[in-house]
């Protein structure tokens, strides 16, 4: 085959040339290597291992749980407060893992940056499925405490969830792919990362319900939070996990709607995420 006609074969590729995050269903086989790597590195020397999985999340809703729920009184006013707010503490802690290590993914991986060349969404979407694998345990404990509790499934429970969990993963993955491309250049990126998660607790109705800020937040306040998709996401995970069990307790009569626009607002971010970092990521292996 000659140089012209090796050009024009349309299963040749130019080096470098990426199909963004398609490019990813592509390289499967390199895909599962990496999720592996960070698996098998995620607790490597320590004594507890994955052990800590069930640890972090344990000691952050016992914290909450005794300053909010007991000193300030928040289990009078939600039934079922404890699994109300752990279902919370599940849900974000799954965005916190998710953008917190798609961020951080290519400088994490310089090394196979500068080295060679593959897709380089490989290595946020491989840091979610490593997020997603941390997920596991304290969904997994959720599960069995509202088991405990007397709670049934059903199918469009099931189907809430995965909407829960999808609006949570991908929306932590166009945040991940915008701020990590940013962040290859500009550390600064993982300070603004830092801060999106210190209020992303407060943001949602993790400690509180919906109803405190529908009835003293202006309107405008109001939609405002419940457009925002982590909002749409707790929600989604209350509707499974608690609202069987406290099913007299009223639910957001436009959550349906909500769900729909936290829906588009996550194909938005991802959208704009893939954006940038496919602009950045000619200049990642300079960079680094």
């Amino acid at each position: 085959m000659t140089q012209y006609s090796a050009l024009n074969d349309p299963e040749f590729d130019t080096p470098g040339k990426s199909k963004g995050l398609i490019d990813v269903f592509r390289h499967r086989y390199l895909l599962s290597l990496l999720l592996n790597k960070g698996i098998a590195t995620r607790y490597y020397g320590s004594v507890l291992g994955w052990v800590w999985s069930y640890i972090r999340p344990g000691a952050q809703f016992l914290m909450y749980y005794l300053v909010i729920g007991v000193i300030m009184q928040a289990h009078r006013d939600i039934a079922f407060f404890p699994i109300y707010l752990f279902a919370g503490i599940v849900a974000v802690n799954l965005f916190g893992e998710v953008l917190r290590n798609t961020t951080s993914a290519i400088v994490d991986n310089r090394a196979l940056v500068q080295k060679i060349y593959l897709p380089r969404e490989l290595f946020p979407v491989s840091a979610v499925g490593v997020a997603l694998v941390h997920f596991l345990p304290q969904a997994v404990l959720l599960l069995v405490v509202v088991l405990l509790c007397g709670w049934t499934v059903s199918w469009l429970q099931v189907l809430a969830f995965i909407t829960g969990v999808a609006i949570i993963v991908l929306f932590a993955l166009g945040l991940g792919l915008f701020f990590g491309a940013i962040n290859v250049a500009y550390r600064d990126a993982r300070n603004f990362v830092d801060l999106i998660l210190m209020f992303s607790t407060w943001a949602s109705p993790v400690l509180y319900s919906w109803t405190m800020v529908y009835e003293r937040a202006p309107s405008w306040l109001y939609h405002l939070f419940m457009a925002n998709p982590m909002t749409t996401a707790v929600e989604l995970f209350h509707d499974v996990f608690w609202h069987p069990l406290a099913p007299d307790v009223p639910r957001p009569g436009d959550l349906l709607i909500n769900t729909f626009i936290g829906i588009g607002l996550t194909i938005f971010t991802l959208v704009l995420g893939q954006f940038v970092f496919r602009k950045l990521e000619g200049s990642f292996a300079q960079r680094l």
